[in-house]
């Protein structure tokens, strides 16, 4: 863990867009150790249909089943750094780190989901994702998703309880309006743990990651 931790501490991501120009913020604590406690069981994670890179409807549940899923909302025009750029950073670190982790090589995903429809189609979702969709040496996939509509996207937002609304920034600037939520989800589609953006963290977020994968 020590290694992986250096790693994840000096890190310099090459960035892909503005979102993941600035380095993760250090941890203000020392996260409990693996396995020295529990994540329960909060909630099952909705399933509904979801568009990928291609514009194929799929079911949310293949991203959310037989893996440890980093599911995350974001919507790619979003500048507030603690918000959905963060998330994308913490991502990013993550992936290599989990990689190079034999005990979790291939036992995890992540999905960058967006709650923007009417902005966020497939061709702006392969422009946000860049190489890291398609570029994978680390065995942790990374699904970027949207939906076909505000319709569809609602009972997703309803059931991982994720609120946002429109507002109008400044010169009148549409903008959507949330808290940053990544839900921590085990191989039965049941979500363990939900984090905000003090908590949003690789050091922390691997650890539960393990802690998942030592229970019985």
């Amino acid at each position: 863990m020590a290694l992986a931790l250096a790693w994840l501490a000096g890190a310099s991501v090459a960035p892909a867009l503005a979102h993941d120009a600035a380095p993760v913020p250090a941890l203000d604590y020392e996260p409990p150790a693996p396995g020295t406690y529990t994540l329960h069981r909060i909630m099952p994670a909705p399933d509904g249909e979801v568009l990928d890179l291609q514009g194929r409807a799929q079911p949310l549940r293949r991203f959310t089943r037989e893996r440890i899923t980093l599911l995350g909302f974001i919507y790619t025009t979003c500048v507030d750094p603690d918000g959905c750029p963060l998330a994308y950073r913490v991502f990013d670190a993550l992936r290599p780190a989990i990689g190079n982790r034999p005990g979790l090589r291939g036992k995890v995903r992540l999905v960058t989901l967006s709650f923007d429809p009417r902005h966020d189609t497939p061709a702006a979702m392969r422009a946000y994702a860049g190489r890291r969709a398609t570029e994978d040496r680390t065995g942790v996939p990374w699904s970027f998703l949207t939906t076909r509509s505000s319709q569809s996207l609602a009972p997703l937002l309803d059931g991982f309880g994720q609120d946002v609304r429109s507002i109008r920034g400044p010169a009148g600037r549409r903008e959507l309006s949330h808290v940053l939520k990544v839900f921590l989800i085990d191989e039965n589609a049941v979500v363990r743990e939900i984090y905000d953006s003090t908590f949003l963290h690789p050091q922390t977020v691997l650890n539960d990651i393990e802690t998942l994968l030592m229970a019985p």
